[in-house]
């Protein structure tokens, strides 16, 4: 475990089943509640058109720690439930930070970035956003989603997979929960992940990564193998630790401050909420 990473990400603390359903009931989402209720997917159905259940241990993490760590630009590989969560926290953000955030070179404050390769799903997903109501909701966040294809492709002589387009963003958080590892149609040297026993390959984020800013954290749901992948080739310097507990895969951006407009960014982030 890399012990630095602590003292750079604030962590959400562990909640109890009770503790998890009181926090949706708060966000007037207890129609998640009662869907996290549903079986598991067993490992022989995961070609199945249907939606997975909501995870609210990991919604609720990914929530706090947009919240906690005060982040304003989220890239979100993978539409779902997560989508909304992200709409939620940057919407408490914007609330709290917004006169802050006009000093820092942030020109998407406050947006979320959801890319997927289902235009059916991302349509589902989008309604769910618009459906959401709830008092508090007074200061919506941005949500722009993206549709792109994905192929396999060749990264460091290494078979991975790529959506061929991106949003122009400069996220500080990143999720990685897609793309699925089916749905793609072409293969390398006769290798696709379209298979069951294989599994997702994103690549995308180390083609940006020199675009992002030190601060930038970037966390995967499960996809171990694809994190050791993602670790592997990374260029810069980034903390990682595993939770092996929640099954999530941490990574902070641990660079120096580019300049005088990161630094103002690292300072707001360290700033007390």
């Amino acid at each position: 475990m890399n012990k630095e990473i602590f003292n750079k990400i604030k962590f959400p603390k562990k909640k109890n089943t009770h503790e998890l359903y009181n926090f949706f009931k708060s966000k007037k989402l207890n129609n998640l509640i009662i869907l996290s209720k549903e079986r598991d997917r067993s490992v022989n159905e995961y070609f199945s058109e249907k939606e997975f259940k909501p995870e609210l241990l990991d919604l609720y993490r990914l929530y706090k720690f947009v919240t906690l760590n005060k982040r304003t630009t989220v890239m979100e590989f993978g539409a779902g439930f997560s989508t909304l969560i992200f709409n939620i926290a940057l919407s408490e953000n914007k609330k709290k930070f917004s006169n802050e955030i006009k000093k820092l070179r942030r020109n998407n404050p406050f947006e979320l970035f959801t890319i997927d390769n289902d235009r059916s799903f991302l349509k589902k997903t989008e309604k769910r956003v618009n459906n959401y109501k709830n008092k508090d909701f007074t200061s919506k966040s941005k949500t722009k989603y993206h549709y792109s294809k994905v192929k396999m492709v060749m990264h460091n002589n290494r078979i991975a997979t790529e959506y061929e387009t991106l949003p122009i963003c400069n996220p500080d958080f990143i999720y990685i929960d897609g793309p699925s590892q089916f749905g793609i149609k072409n293969k390398i040297n006769g290798i696709s992940t379209c298979h069951i026993d294989m599994m997702p390959m994103l690549s995308d984020v180390l083609k940006i990564e020199y675009f992002l800013t030190p601060g930038t954290m970037m966390v995967t749901d499960g996809r171990g193998a694809n994190a050791k992948f993602i670790k592997d080739n990374l260029k810069r310097n980034w903390l990682y630790t595993y939770q092996e507990y929640f099954d999530q895969h941490i990574f902070y951006l641990n660079d120096p401050a580019i300049g005088p407009y990161n630094k103002l960014q690292l300072k707001f982030y360290k700033n007390k909420i």
